[in-house]
């Protein structure tokens, strides 16, 4: 009976722990239960509640460093995760030479921040042409050639947009406000990329790979001449006269140029070429060169524009397929005058051993 009563007692004392539990001692009398409630001895056991951790200050502080040695271990794990995620990622970031994974992961950077001044230049297809090029450059000259094309896309971006609502009532504006497509893209870094992937797979072995950085920087300064010249033509030229045969023609007529956008446009050829050899990738007598393959094929830009542009069947001649032939030509004629000038200078073959050597730092 009294076993009974001690757990039942328990029992009740977990269902209800703020309760205190009494042992009673058996009652040999017979009595009614009121007289035996009255007289019998009571053991008070102490209800599990009264061990709780909260009603015991030490015990309380013992529990809390517990949980907090449990917690550290996961905090101090967690933590590690994500510091090595970060040093991982700066490494790949920093990683020289450039990987396709520094290369995309750098690119995808710089599109993300970039991306308010990408979309006043570039449509949406544009953009996804662009960061194929941007990775593609990354991969193949590193920062350097990505912040050449970077400032190339600037200055571009800049002119196409001056005196747009002139341009647009004269019908001479770019299309969609000067928000190139991904056919504008291709056709103006087609040659750039061309480098760039002979670059990549060493096409030509070590005495090529600085031809090929000089044919890169020389296309876009090619490129850039051609749209500043075009578009400040187009938005200040007073006169513009047929490449061909000097004929006066309007503003935009396809092979015509102005004395405005001519100066223009070299201008921005030597800027560009300035660029790419504060950043490296050519020296200052390579930077000259590319101002003059520019140039020159700027005019046979004009030239090819006037003679066959436009014309019955020459439908598919349209400005992408130039495009791409003018920075083609710049990129060209720029490794042809290098090789032309270097192997008829005095030294000219050391020269050339000594700068592919020192990766175009010699002079």
């Amino acid at each position: 009976m009294s076993t009974t009563l001690i757990n039942f007692s328990l029992l009740h004392a977990i269902a209800k722990p703020n309760t205190i539990l009494s042992l009673q001692k058996p009652n040999n009398n017979n009595k009614s239960s009121s007289s035996s409630s009255s007289s019998s001895s009571s053991i008070p056991i102490i209800s599990p509640s009264f061990l709780s951790i909260s009603q015991n200050p030490k015990l309380k502080s013992l529990s809390n460093n517990n949980n907090n040695m449990m917690l550290q271990p996961h905090a101090m794990s967690s933590g590690s995760a994500i510091q090595g995620v970060v040093s991982q990622t700066l490494t790949l970031i920093q990683s020289s030479p450039p990987t396709w994974q520094s290369a995309l992961l750098n690119n995808l950077f710089i599109f993300l921040l970039g991306s308010p001044i990408l979309v006043t230049g570039l449509s949406a297809s544009g953009i996804a042409a662009a960061f194929l090029l941007g990775t593609l450059t990354w991969r193949a000259f590193a920062s350097s050639g990505f912040l050449l094309v970077a400032t190339y896309f600037i200055i571009g971006t800049a002119v196409t947009k001056v005196k747009m609502a002139q341009k647009e009532a004269q019908g001479v504006a770019e299309k969609r406000k000067g928000r190139r497509g991904p056919a504008s893209v291709i056709g103006s870094s087609f040659a750039g990329c061309v480098c760039a992937y002979l670059s990549i797979f060493g096409i030509g072995g070590d005495a090529f790979l600085r031809l090929w950085q000089l044919g890169f920087v020389a296309s876009f300064c090619t490129k850039l001449s051609d749209t500043v010249s075009s578009e400040i033509g187009k938005a200040y030229g007073k006169t513009t006269y047929l490449v061909t045969n000097f004929k006066v023609v309007p503003r935009g007529t396809e092979g015509a140029v102005s004395v405005e956008g001519t100066f223009a446009g070299l201008f921005a050829s030597v800027l560009l070429a300035s660029v790419g050899c504060y950043l490296g990738l050519v020296n200052a007598p390579e930077a000259a060169i590319s101002v003059i393959a520019s140039q020159i094929a700027n005019v046979g830009e004009s030239i090819v524009g006037a003679s066959f542009q436009d014309k019955e069947g020459f439908q598919w001649l349209n400005n992408d397929v130039v495009n791409v032939i003018n920075i083609s030509m710049g990129a060209i004629l720029a490794v042809l005058i290098q090789q032309a000038v270097l192997q008829n200078l005095p030294g000219g073959s050391f020269y050339v051993s000594s700068y592919c050597q020192l990766g175009g730092n010699s002079l």
